[in-house]
C-alpha cells in the first residue's frame, strides 16, 4: 500500500483530527484494559468481529474510557497551548503531569510514569527533572509527545522540538530509550504536518533528530555520563528496522513479508521489542506506529488493525499512529461513532485549535 497522501497543507481541521483520533486510537485499543492486556492480535480481532467490527464501535463512556496515554498527551498539549517557552514551559508541563496523575482511575498508568511524576517539583529550580533511572526505557514519554510536533512543525524548529521532547520525556523516562521515543513521536507528527514522504521518516529520526538530542543532553549537563552509556540501543534497533523494511536509503520501496496478517504482525512486533511486549518501550512504540502508517495508507480500518489490534502495548502504538494519521487525512473515512462522543473530545479538539494557531 502506498503512503501517498494529499500534499495540501495541514489545516486546523487536520490538527483537531490529530488530537481527537489519537484519543480514539487509545480508547479503542485500551477497551478498559481488556485489549491492551490481551496478548493475541487474532483473539482481539475475533472479539472485535463479535461486537460488529470497528464501524459499530461508539467510543464513549463508560465502555471506552481514555487510558493514561491520552490524559498525559492532553497534559503536554495543554502546557504547550499556553504559549510558554523554555523553563517556564517545562514547569507548566510538570505541573500538568502532576494534575493528570490525579485523573487515573481506571486508566492503568505505568509505574515508571507514576513514580517519575511523584518526583517532579514544578516551580522549584530544576524541579522538572528527576534522577536518572536505568529502568526508564518504556513508552511513557512516546505516548504523550505527538503534540510537540504539532506545536513545532517547521523544519527550522527541529532543535526546539527535540529539546522540548527530551526534557518533557525525561520528566518520567530519563533513559534515552524512553525519551528518544518522545523525540520520535513528536518528530513523526511534525513530518506529517510537513507532508514529508513517509519512507524518509526513520532516516530523519536517526540522521537529523538523534544527533541534536545527543548534543542537547551534553549542553544541558544533566545525567550526561549515564545517558551516553545507554544511548546506542535505541538507534541500533531503529537501524535494524529500517534495514528490514528496505528504508535505510530513505526512499524505499518498503519491503513487506509475504504474509503479514495479525499473527505474523504479533511475531514481528515482539521481535522489535525489548521484552516481548511490542510497543511497550520507547523505541518500538513509535516503530510499530510507523510500521502501521506505512502499511495502511489512507485506510482507517487497516491502520487500526495494524496499530491498535495487536498483542502488544496496543493503546500506546495506536495513540501515536492515529495522531499522525489524523494530521495526514483528517477524519475522512472514520466512522462518526468512533469519535462523536469520545471522552474529553472538547479538550482534545481545543488543543488542536490552539496548537494550530501557535504553530502559525
Amino acid at each position: 500500500m502506498s503512503s501517498v497522501f494529499s500534499n495540501a497543507p495541514a489545516t486546523m481541521e487536520h490538527y483537531k483530527a490529530a488530537m481527537l483520533l489519537s484519543g480514539v486510537g487509545d480508547a479503542v485499543a485500551y477497551r478498559r484494559g481488556d485489549w491492551e492486556f490481551n496478548f493475541s492480535g487474532p483473539n482481539i480481532l475475533k472479539e472485535l468481529k463479535e461486537i460488529g467490527g470497528l464501524k459499530k464501535i461508539k467510543a464513549k463512556l463508560p465502555d471506552w474510557p481514555l487510558s493514561d496515554d491520552t490524559i498525559l498527551h492532553l497534559a503536554t498539549a495543554e502546557g504547550l497551548a499556553t504559549g510558554k517557552e523554555g523553563e517556564a514551559l517545562l514547569h507548566e508541563v510538570a505541573a500538568l503531569y502532576k494534575k493528570g496523575i490525579c485523573d487515573m482511575s481506571g486508566r492503568a498508568p505505568g509505574q515508571t510514569t507514576v513514580h517519575g511524576v511523584s518526583q517532579l517539583r514544578p516551580g522549584q529550580e530544576g524541579g522538572y527533572r528527576v534522577a536518572y533511572c536505568p529502568r526508564s526505557g518504556g513508552c511513557g514519554a512516546a505516548m504523550r509527545a505527538m503534540c510537540i510536533g504539532l506545536r513545532y512543525p517547521k523544519p527550522e524548529q527541529l532543535e526546539t522540538l527535540v529539546e522540548v521532547a527530551v526534557e518533557t520525556g525525561r520528566m518520567t523516562h530519563p533513559h534515552p530509550t524512553g525519551f528518544l521515543g518522545g523525540v520520535a513521536a513528536a518528530l513523526f507528527t511534525a513530518y506529517a504536518v510537513q507532508r514529508r514522504p513517509m519512507e524518509s521518516w526513520g532516516v530523519g529520526l536517526l540522521s537529523e533528530a538523534c544527533p541534536i538530542a545527543k548534543s542537547f543532553v551534553k549542553k544541558a549537563g544533566f545525567a550526561v555520563k549515564e545517558t551516553e552509556r545507554d544511548w546506542n540501543y535505541f538507534s541500533g534497533k531503529w537501524q535494524s528496522y529500517l534495514d528490514l523494511r528496505g528504508l535505510s536509503n530513505g526512499v524505499g520501496p518498503v519491503i513487506w513479508p509475504d504474509a503479514y496478517g495479525p499473527a505474523e504482525r504479533d511475531g514481528a512486533y515482539k521481535s522489535f521489542s525489548f521484552s516481548g511486549w511490542g510497543g511497550s518501550s520507547g523505541h518500538d512504540a513509535p516503530m510499530i506506529a510507523y510500521d502501521a502508517l506505512l502499511g495502511a495508507g489512507a485506510d482507517w480500518e487497516e491502520l487500526m488493525n495494524r496499530a491498535a489490534f495487536h498483542g502488544g502495548d496496543s493503546d500506546s502504538t495506536a495513540v501515536i499512529a492515529c495522531c499522525c494519521w489524523g494530521v495526514l487525512y483528517g477524519t475522512k473515512g472514520v466512522p462518526k461513532g468512533n469519535y462523536a462522543k469520545l471522552e474529553y473530545r472538547d479538550r482534545l479538539e481545543k488543543c488542536g485549535e490552539q496548537l494550530y494557531a501557535l504553530s502559525h
